[in-house]
């Protein structure tokens, strides 16, 4: 399954029973270091997380599922348009990749914590690779198909959430984490600006049908990959799998921080303003006559800037300086968006977006403060949650740009997200900011895990 970004939480076992002769269990000898303590720590980039071998099985199976995710959103959109010639119905076959996010990530948020991480991910690989086999059988109808979309939707955060907790097990709490998490979000914003072309020319030579197929075998191999390349972790939550609360009693509990929701909220917040222009982005094309190459262009803008934005913060800031450039960057990401008031051409808009993009930089420093902030047992849950919302807020966005551009026009809207969503990300930083500020107020608190080598709180 892909990252948020397609865009990224479980109680201790009831007994601790020695597995050091178990394969995959974590032992002071094959536990890795805290991330800010590792050999090497500092600038110097993704290399140092590439070298470990369980985030390689991790990041590669990533890869896998999002190309997999990538065709399998064309080949079903075209197949439901040759079989209905209904571009409302292709259209929705898109929405409801976004549409159930926040039905997986709130009801089934604590399946994160209450199994085995490796077994979560396996399973919903599976079930992934079961519901696409079924879209590709013959004489399959839009019903099924479109109810099958829905229960990949549903799947998703809740594998999301859960790989996204396991780095920490497998990369430690600190910038080793981080690090992981954004490389992960490259190849996922890569994935926009090359992976639906590429399926389009694979839909020339493939019935989508059989394009399909395609994706049931990356779902397949990558389900191999996380069984065999990850280490058998017990479930951070439940007793023995039962059930330990409520399908809404983990969002709760998560929620009930005051921190873990600010937290939140600068994840959520940013993006829901900055998918604004791509939601309006062939409109806009028309107005300045741009024609089918610009709109591509405009479309690939604010993804170049994330890619650059995260590689410049990954490759070259020190952990420090990434938390502290984070408040000042979501004050600052939105502020390029007031220059569409001006109606700029192709290139000044191209611009604009790029350093919007650049500015998506911030999450590398709030990455480290939210899995410092989630205590370890809820880190499932909260992960899962915050893929939910960050899906949702974003399909939120998209519709009220809609709304608001009917009758306000593109250039307006696009101005009147920057303004408005500078204004808000400027009193969530300060509600941050006064609630504990960056990570120094956590760090007083970490202690070695004596039994794995890695930083708790």
């Amino acid at each position: 399954m892909p990252e948020d970004e397609h865009s990224r939480q479980r109680p201790f076992p009831t007994t601790a029973t020695p597995e050091n002769d178990r394969p995959g269990t974590a032992t002071p000898e094959n536990a890795h270091p805290p991330a800010d303590t590792a050999p090497g720590a500092g600038p110097g980039g993704y290399t140092r997380v590439l070298r470990i071998p369980e985030y390689r099985a991790v990041f590669v199976a990533h890869t896998l599922s999002l190309l997999g995710v990538v065709v399998s959103e064309i080949a079903l959109s075209v197949l439901v348009y040759d079989l209905t010639g209904s571009p409302l119905l292709s259209a929705l076959t898109f929405a409801l990749g976004f549409l159930p996010y926040l039905v997986g990530g709130t009801l089934f948020a604590g399946v994160a914590d209450r199994f085995p991480a490796r077994r979560v991910l396996v399973v919903c690989d599976l079930v992934c690779a079961a519901c696409v086999a079924v879209m590709a059988v013959p004489g399959t109808r839009i019903g099924v198909l479109l109810a099958l979309r829905c229960a990949l939707a549903v799947v998703s955060p809740v594998f999301q959430g859960t790989r996204m907790a396991t780095l920490t097990d497998v990369l430690g709490d600190g910038d080793l984490f981080v690090l992981g998490r954004s490389l992960l979000r490259i190849v996922s914003q890569t994935a926009l600006l090359s992976g639906y072309g590429c399926g389009g020319l694979l839909l020339t030579v493939l019935t989508p049908r059989h394009a399909l197929l395609i994706t049931v075998a990356t779902f397949l191999s990558s389900a191999l990959l996380l069984r065999l390349g990850t280490r058998r972790r017990p479930a951070r939550a439940g007793h023995g799998g039962a059930p330990a609360d409520g399908p809404l009693t983990g969002a709760r509990r998560v929620l009930a921080d005051r921190r873990t929701r600010v937290l939140l909220l600068l994840f959520w917040v940013p993006p829901m303003f900055c998918v604004v222009p791509e939601a309006l982005a062939a409109p806009y094309a028309d107005r300045i006559g741009a024609g089918s190459t610009g709109l591509g262009l405009l479309m690939c803008a604010l993804p170049v800037g994330t890619i650059v934005g995260e590689l410049f913060a990954g490759a070259r800031l020190r952990p420090a300086t990434r938390e502290r450039v984070a408040l000042p960057l979501i004050c600052c990401m939105l502020l390029p968006y007031l220059g569409f008031a001006l109606a700029p051409g192709l290139g000044w808009t191209m611009l604009l977006l790029v350093l919007t993009g650049a500015g998506s930089a911030y999450t590398l420093g709030l990455d480290q403060w939210f899995v410092a902030a989630v205590p370890k047992e809820l880190r499932g849950r909260a992960m899962t949650l915050n893929t939910a919302g960050l899906m949702t807020v974003q399909g939120i966005g998209m519709a009220l740009a809609g709304v608001v551009a009917q009758f306000a026009g593109v250039p307006a809207t696009v101005a009147g997200a920057g303004a408005i969503g500078t204004l808000t990300c400027v009193l969530l930083a300060a509600a941050a900011r006064r609630g504990a500020g960056p990570a120094d107020a956590y760090r007083k608190n970490e202690r070695p895990n004596r039994e794995t080598g890695l930083t708790s709180m």
